[in-house]
């Protein structure tokens, strides 16, 4: 019994709930570790001063929302050139001047997936990692699961060829340059004139992958990955993947709530202690039509008088509004329907929570709010979450095409630290085709332009398996190749995206089919004040009956649709 508390104590301290030692001087793979696995540091803006860019494999059509090609498809097999190295023909999909850091790796395939990954550091010759996709960014050669998993991990080759996809966690910080490479000599160049469908200059078969990284500021100090340093830190891996998988943090002080909420009304909860933060909220619901409540049941919260949260409590806990459970580093919900939210919600004098009733029956809500010490700083943040749904909405525009939908759009000073997509595809087609595209502080093309929106929720070829990680999560996919629901979620820590102006966030609504269907979109972030969000309160959307089949879909025909 002993031995196991001092290896919590040193667990705690190794992951700064004790005493954070983030703010050190110099960045390494150990200060990242530290980072990652601290909740409360997202409260605080990078002492650290860094942008977030992703290289990917998007169709290089895509040059301009005002140009043919904004929508262009075929995310996939596009490098940044092919180099000759030592007679091997690789493919450059990462090339980045330092200090930087690799922070999140998302790959997949089709029929190319036994080729070799390199990546190289501080323009050296010799790469510090060398391997197969599988054994390198699916574990266990680098690190176990959760750091390096598929979503349906341990799976084997799926159908056709389709490889799972690969989701790399571990940071790689470097001081000088990265690149990675990718040697596979299956891919072939293809051309219209062969009668396939696919743009000029591709190469087949399929490689699709998102590479984020941040880019620091010239005068922070990196030290540079290596093998030995990788292999000197497989404990403190292990350690960081069962501490995001199981730790669930300890309050302090927590304030009990049990009530009835009849429709109109309200259950409210208020601190006033000053200078603390919410670490940790638990929430039970239980009403006639559960589903409905989840979604006209809304959390609000305000801290220190700005009001930054208005999200529907199933959207809020990740589930949906059909009580799914899921586990991940910020929210889950268990088979018994408790909720539970690790979001740190920091104030510097009060704060109020409240749970409205927006639906037409009574709703039982118990559970508890815990709270935590917390030291406010220049840097400090309040915690934001938003939530709109597109309700009814036509796949396509008036012309035919896609088009995009918004997330949010934030003027202030902050960090994008997640967002969640819940649907109900009215189809048996595929609805997410759609790119993310992230617009920084003014810029005119996205630091963040994905392949598609299971890519940016960590899986591939649109599978319907429930799944769960820290970082990325679908409770539910029925509707991914069917009518039905889909909840995707993505979590952000070391891949948090700073802005200092402003932050546009949308995502393409690309769908193989010209359809209806719902789509809400739910963002969290922290944001220094002043600021101001383009999504407001919508009372009316909330109380729209939620999608669980084909004839609840057709039942609300007559209700308006909301088209962006």
């Amino acid at each position: 019994m002993f031995v196991k508390l001092l290896r919590v104590l040193v667990l705690l301290n190794i992951f700064g709930l004790i005493v954070c030692s983030c703010t050190s001087e110099e960045v390494t793979l150990t200060s990242l570790l530290e980072e990652m696995t601290g909740r409360e540091n997202l409260t605080y803006f990078p002492a650290r001063l860094y942008t977030h860019n992703q290289f990917s494999s998007y169709n290089r059509a895509s040059v301009s929302p005002d140009k043919e090609g904004w929508f262009a498809n075929y995310d996939m097999s596009h490098f940044l050139r092919v180099e000759e190295n030592e007679g091997r023909r690789e493919f450059v999909m990462f090339d980045a001047a330092g200090p930087g850091a690799v922070v999140r790796w998302w790959m997949t395939f089709y029929k190319a997936q036994n080729g070799t990954l390199r990546v190289y550091i501080d323009n050296e010759s010799i790469p510090v990692l060398a391997g197969k996709p599988v054994d390198l960014l699916r574990g266990h050669t680098i690190a176990n699961p959760p750091l390096a998993v598929a979503v349906q991990e341990g799976a084997p080759l799926g159908d056709e060829g389709r490889d799972y996809d690969h989701n790399f966690y571990v940071p790689l910080p470097f001081s000088k340059r990265c690149k990675i490479t990718y040697e596979c000599d299956s891919l072939v160049m293809l051309y219209e004139n062969e009668g396939i469908p696919v743009p000029q200059g591709y190469w087949w078969p399929d490689v699709f992958y998102n590479i984020g990284y941040r880019k620091y500021s010239e005068d922070i100090k990196v030290e540079s990955v290596s093998k030995q340093s990788l292999e000197n830190a497989r404990q403190l891996l292990d350690d960081a993947g069962e501490f995001l998988s199981d730790n669930i943090p300890v309050s302090s002080e927590e304030k009990i709530f049990e009530k009835i909420v009849l429709p109109g009304d309200s259950l409210v909860i208020k601190f006033e202690d000053g200078e603390n933060a919410i670490n940790r909220l638990i929430v039970e619901l239980d009403a006639v039509n559960k589903p409905q409540a989840l979604r006209s049941t809304v959390i609000a919260a305000s801290f220190d008088g700005n009001r930054s949260v208005w999200v529907p409590v199933g959207e809020f806990f990740g589930a949906g509004y059909s009580q799914n459970t899921h586990r991940t580093w910020m929210n889950r919900v268990d088979d018994k329907g408790k909720m539970e939210s690790f979001w740190v919600m920091p104030f510097r004098e009060s704060c109020q929570l409240a749970f409205i009733n927006y639906g037409k029956e009574s709703v039982s809500l118990r559970g508890s709010a815990g709270l935590t010490t917390y030291r406010w700083k220049d840097g400090s943040m309040y915690f934001g979450a938003s939530w709109h749904e597109y309700y009814h909405i036509n796949s396509r525009d008036d012309k035919g095409s896609p088009f995009d939908l918004n997330f949010i759009d934030i003027h202030g000073k902050g960090l994008y630290a997640g967002d969640q997509v819940t649907l109900f595809n009215n189809t048996y087609q595929w609805w997410g085709e759609g790119d993310e595209k992230i617009f920084v502080d003014g810029e005119s093309f996205p630091s963040s332009f994905g392949t598609g929106s299971e890519d940016y929720y960590g899986y591939s070829f649109g599978r319907q398996e429930p799944f769960s990680h820290p970082f990325i999560s679908q409770p539910v996919g029925t509707g991914n190749m069917s009518w039905g629901p889909v909840v995707n979620m993505r979590l952000r820590s070391l891949d948090a995206i700073p802005f200092n102006k402003r932050i546009v966030s949308d995502i393409e609504l690309w769908h193989w089919a010209s359809v209806r269907l719902n789509y809400a979109l739910t963002t969290f972030y922290y944001v220094m004040p002043p600021f101001r969000v383009n999504i407001n309160p919508d009372a009316e959307s909330v109380k729209h009956p939620v999608v669980l089949s084909k004839i609840d879909f057709t039942l609300g025909e007559k209700l308006p649709t909301t088209q962006p």
